[in-house]
């Protein structure tokens, strides 16, 4: 493993975190147990690759050949699960705060792991020989980024959240088309950076000012 190679890692390692606890923490909200609450985890954080991995004929998907994605979401889901229990038996926290930490941890896992998700979603394509179909790249980049999410709201039962609140989808794109513009001139660490710095801050502040696309 080059430099590069262990730095893309660490990326990939840092957006399974934070879409794992997205999920745990979902999975937390709508009060399942600790199973339902790794499975969630689970899903949310390797779901969109597998669906990539898929559509690239890169099978069997990368997750059931290097389990260390999963052995993570297993262990971050854990431990929020430890965590939130340990809150609730010593009523450390009331619920009305509960509630305010979960939204602003979602909002920030949920927003973190779509910009890296994206883009290694895109950087996989490209390894695989796709770089120059444009098209591809950015399918392949959000659906990394917004498929485990969307498993992750259809097993909670909710309509997925992508489909109905804030700049979700079109956060993923922006960086998607940021990622393929820079990627030509600048190290892949670096447009990665870049690029999903540019899909936090539109999530981000799309969820603060309340920006919506029209609907009936």
């Amino acid at each position: 493993m080059n430099q590069t190679e262990f730095w893309v890692y660490l990326i990939e390692v840092l957006g399974t975190i934070a879409f794992a606890s997205s999920g745990a923490l979902l999975a937390m909200e709508e009060h399942m147990d600790v199973f339902g609450v790794i499975v969630l985890g689970i899903t949310t954080a390797v779901g969109g690759g597998i669906i990539r991995d898929v559509v690239l004929g890169n099978t069997p998907p990368n997750v059931f050949r290097n389990s260390s994605y999963v052995l993570i979401a297993i262990a971050v889901s854990i431990l929020l699960f430890v965590f939130r229990y340990i809150q609730y038996k010593t009523n450390h926290i009331v619920k009305d705060k509960v509630k305010g930490y979960y939204d602003k941890a979602m909002l920030w896992m949920d927003a973190i792991g779509l910009g890296i998700f994206t883009v290694v979603g895109i950087n996989t394509a490209i390894n695989r020989g796709y770089g120059e179909r444009i098209f591809l790249l950015i399918f392949v980049g959000m659906v990394t980024g917004i498929g485990g999410g969307m498993l992750r709201d259809v097993m909670a039962q909710r309509t997925p959240f992508v489909l109905v609140k804030h700049i979700y989808a079109l956060a993923s794109l922006a960086g998607a088309l940021s990622y393929i513009g820079i990627i030509r001139y600048v190290p892949v660490v670096t447009a990665m950076a870049i690029s999903s710095t540019i899909v936090v801050a539109i999530r981000v502040a799309a969820a603060y000012y309340k920006w919506n696309l029209p609907k009936i």
